[in-house]
């Protein structure tokens, strides 16, 4: 550049507002800029700025500082003794560190160029740290390119540096005497700037994945090519109950004796996964879902993921439907003696007792489990159903405890949780409890008692916060006596007892529950909305219900899907009640005053046996035959076919 040259140029605009062509388009900007701010030439010291500012201004480049001044140390390393000095400036234009040999620093501080100032366009006039700043470009400047003639002396290259986003958080400069201009400077400069965008760059990713591990659920740690740990998330403190440094002394395979690290073939690149993992932390066994992976190929190293099983027990209940539906609400009644069993169970399900329901097959006892379970603590928990008389005597250990890997030949060698662990935190409900073995009994007493279990091929306890409700069809208290049933089992289930009472006891509950299953036939039916009449609602009436609401809800359905028409009828009734064998006599003075739907009731009973269906009814059988005349019923058309 010719100096002489360029001074002459920048006079003419300085002192006749004469622009050159000649002048770079981004300088000539900046002095016009000057100009109209009235900015005095002569000028272009700096505007120190208080000491607490430049400190908060520090602060809040932190991390700014921390990834620059080492690229600025090894960029002073280049040039020391050279008469240059480096300076880092934050996004405004404020020096925050400088670098320099003495002398050069000395000379600089005549202008205020030191940390601190404010190195702007318009407090110092065109210079080449505003100019990169304003215009986010690399630039060197010489002499008079300069607005101010306090600064004609010296040569400036800088370079704007960028954020992860693309947004200016900085600038480097290297400054020095106007003699030394050179223009290997400004490449200097720029590389400095890129090396320091791309730690930037490296330590957001860093800051990312720190919060997304950290952020996780799961325990994260990352072993080293010797399987030591140098890094772990919170997740995995809290489930390890140690920190990084008692993790180092302990060693992750003194937690995770069963994986094995060291004979793993992780030359294929393959992780190593098992969902049924035992830590042993301390006197404690926790379960865990475990999956490590190789990360690099030449230097080994790994991350290990640990899910608490509890989480998976939660996704497998989810898709299991492990989940309670009714409610009290849900259960419909206008009888006194049900109205009091809802009472008791409402109270019963603030208590922690395990509780007993009794009562006939289909008279609604998981429905009320349902309802108990859902007023209680625990009703965001799962609620699983035990089926006792449909599991095989062999398998009632292995499905209620689960077992440890390998317990049995031939299953999965991860192991599996039992009931009792997917009931963690919610309801464990044993169906049908009288069909359970009594060998079973004997093993299954403690987890009652104590809700602490043990897996098959474990010697290690799992404490569980579980509600357990126990139901049957028949009366323990029978079964006790005649050492069917284990009184010591029968006492820790019944701390709570409910009965339920039979369907036939609650003919008030009759028309209520058929009118609520014929009306949910009809709001999911596209046909004409069905009723019944008057001698099918006498026909219910007039039957027994052994299969109690759940056979209501069935002879419902059946006569729903058989009537043509828009009417339940008698005729329907016939098709829809269950035939069975002639049973004892009913109720007399019910049934003898019973019109058609009775009748049908009972020749359906009796497969229509008019002798059979007389003795019921309490009457004889002249009297039936005078009633089936005058309702035109024909016996033969209900008797079952063979």
């Amino acid at each position: 550049m010719d100096i002489s040259k360029m001074t002459a140029l920048w006079a003419d605009y300085v002192f006749e507002g004469k622009m050159s062509p000649e002048v770079r388009a981004p300088i000539a900007e900046s002095w016009r800029r000057c100009r109209a701010a009235g900015l005095n030439p002569s000028g272009g010291e700096g505007r120190h700025i208080d000491a607490n500012v430049l400190e908060s201004a520090r602060t809040a480049n932190k991390l700014f500082l921390e990834i620059a001044i080492p690229v600025m140390r090894q960029v002073f390393d280049i040039i020391r003794a050279s008469g240059f000095l480096v300076v880092l400036t934050d996004s405004a234009g404020y020096l925050l560190e400088m670098m320099g040999d003495e002398e050069i620093v000395s000379r600089s501080q005549d202008m205020r160029f030191m940390p601190g100032a404010m190195w702007s366009n318009l407090e110092v006039g065109t210079n080449a740290i505003s100019v990169a700043l304003d215009y986010d470009i690399p630039i060197q400047m010489v002499g008079p390119e300069h607005y101010c003639v306090t600064h004609h002396g010296w040569t400036c290259s800088a370079a704007p540096i960028h954020g992860p986003n693309g947004e200016i958080v900085g600038c480097i400069n290297i400054s020095g005497d106007i003699g030394k201009a050179h223009p290997h400077t400004l490449g200097m400069v720029q590389a400095a700037a890129i090396g320091i965008e791309g730690q930037i760059r490296q330590a957001y990713n860093a800051q990312m994945m720190n919060a997304a591990l950290e952020s996780s659920r799961d325990g994260i740690l990352f072993l080293d090519q010797n399987r030591e740990p140098f890094w772990m998330n919170s997740a995995a403190e809290k489930l390890l109950k140690t920190d990084l440094a008692g993790l180092r002394r302990i060693g992750l395979e003194g937690i995770v004796k069963s994986v094995g690290l060291e004979n793993k073939n992780w030359k294929s690149g393959e992780p190593f996964v098992s969902d049924n993992m035992a830590l042993h932390i301390g006197d404690e066994t926790i379960y865990c879902s475990i999956v490590v992976t190789p990360l690099t190929e030449y230097e080994r190293a790994y991350s290990v993921t640990l899910r608490p099983q509890t989480q998976l027990i939660s996704s497998v209940n989810k898709l299991s439907g492990n989940r309670a539906v009714f409610t009290f609400r849900s259960i419909l009644t206008e009888n006194d003696s049900m109205k009091k069993t809802l009472a008791l169970a409402a109270k019963f399900a603030r208590y922690e007792g395990n509780i007993l329901i009794q009562g006939e097959s289909g008279s609604g006892k998981e429905v009320l489990a349902q309802a108990i379970h859902n007023a209680s603590r625990n009703a965001d928990g799962p609620f699983v159903v035990v089926n006792c008389a449909s599991i095989p005597r062999e398998l009632f250990e292995m499905e209620l405890f689960g077992y440890e890997a390998s317990a049995f030949p031939g299953r999965a060698a991860e192991g599996k949780p039992g009931r009792f662990e997917l009931a963690d935190n919610g309801t464990l409900f044993l169906d049908e409890v009288s069909n359970m073995p009594l060998e079973m009994q004997q093993k299954l007493l403690r987890a009652v008692e104590t809700h602490s279990i043990q897996r098959l091929g474990s010697t290690q306890p799992i404490q569980l916060d579980i509600r357990i409700i126990a139901s049957t069809s028949q009366q323990l208290s029978r079964l006790v006596e005649r050492d069917s049933f284990r009184r010591d089992m029968y006492f820790r289930l019944s701390s709570l007892k409910l009965d339920i009472p039979p369907l036939r006891e609650r003919p008030e509950d009759l028309a209520l529950y058929a009118e609520y299953f014929l009306r949910g036939l009809n709001e999911s039916s596209s046909d004409t909305p069905k009723s019944m009449t008057p001698e099918f609602l006498e026909g219910l009436r007039a039957y027994d219900w052994p299969g109690n609401v759940r056979e209501l809800q069935n002879s419902i359905a059946r006569a729903y899907y058989i009537s043509a028409g828009s009417t339940l009828t008698s005729e329907n009734l016939v098709l829809s009640l269950e035939r069975r064998e002639p049973e004892a006599p009913a109720d007399a003075t019910l049934l003898s005053n019973a019109g058609e739907g009775g009748i049908i009731a009972a020749l359906t009973i009796c497969n229509g046996d008019v002798d059979a269906a007389a003795e019921r009814l309490g009457i004889s059988r002249a009297t039936l035959y005078r009633r089936m005349k005058k309702y035109g019923i024909i016996p033969r058309l209900i008797k079952q076919k063979p």
